[in-house]
């Protein structure tokens, strides 16, 4: 049976943490799951649940001392996982693990990198107005600077081939982890297929944590990376 690894990285989500693992382990996918959980440096107590959690559940958990972003998280995960295929999962409720299933389809039809898109249905939420426009533009900046014809770049559901995701070379701490992932995918001349996902956005209140200087981020990295010579693979 193949495996996928469900990279969760984690900061301060004492509320949700317990849920999601809990959906992950019910979700019915004809996988083996490796789940890998990094704490990066939560100061609200989230770690303390998942040392409790971790007697109980099979999963594999890693502390960072500080916070350093979502990208680093990220890539720390990437050393542990031996999954066949690896998929990108958000500690809070916001995504469905449900929708495995429907990534994973299009990853047996043979499509190594699949997005999973809020914005390919219209009845799917989005959450903030302007975030949601953001996201938008942030998908059309990359379009336009590199030929692509994505709907939805910040996606949380990213789902890849292992040998691809563990091959590039990330550098990226932050939020913009997604333009960088994308990009580097884009010019290895690789393919992303995107299908429609549920979403369910949070509010800042209950710990949404992007803000408007991430999006100015987003763009300089996909500016950056449009005009960088730097070999995406790893050495």
């Amino acid at each position: 049976m193949k495996k996928l690894s469900i990279i969760i990285p984690v900061f301060n989500e004492a509320e949700t943490i317990q849920k999601i693992l809990r959906f992950i382990e019910v979700v019915p996918i004809d996988w083996t799951k490796e789940i890998i959980v990094v704490d990066d440096g939560s100061t609200d107590g989230t770690a303390d649940i998942l040392d409790k959690l971790k007697q109980a559940q099979s999963f594999i958990y890693v502390k960072h001392t500080k916070n350093f972003g979502k990208g680093k998280a990220i890539r720390t995960a990437l050393k542990y996982a031996t999954g066949d295929a690896i998929i990108i999962q958000d500690a809070d409720l916001e995504y469905d693990p449900f929708d495995y299933q429907k990534l994973l389809a299009e990853f047996e039809k043979g499509n190594p990198v699949v997005y999973g898109s809020r914005n390919l249905d219209k009845k799917t939420e989005r959450g903030y107005f302007f975030y949601s426009l953001g996201g938008r533009l942030i998908t059309a900046v990359c379009n336009l600077l590199f030929g692509s014809h994505l709907t939805d770049i910040n996606t949380g559901y990213k789902l890849f081939d292992s040998g691809i995701i563990k091959n590039i070379n990330l550098e990226k701490d932050g939020f913009e982890f997604c333009e960088e992932v994308t990009v580097k995918i884009l010019r290895k001349g690789i393919a992303i297929k995107e299908v429609p996902i549920n979403y369910y956005p949070r509010s800042f209140k209950e710990g949404k944590k992007i803000k408007i200087k991430d999006g100015f981020k987003a763009i300089s990295t996909l500016i950056t990376y449009r005009f960088s010579k730097k070999s995406y693979n790893k050495d």
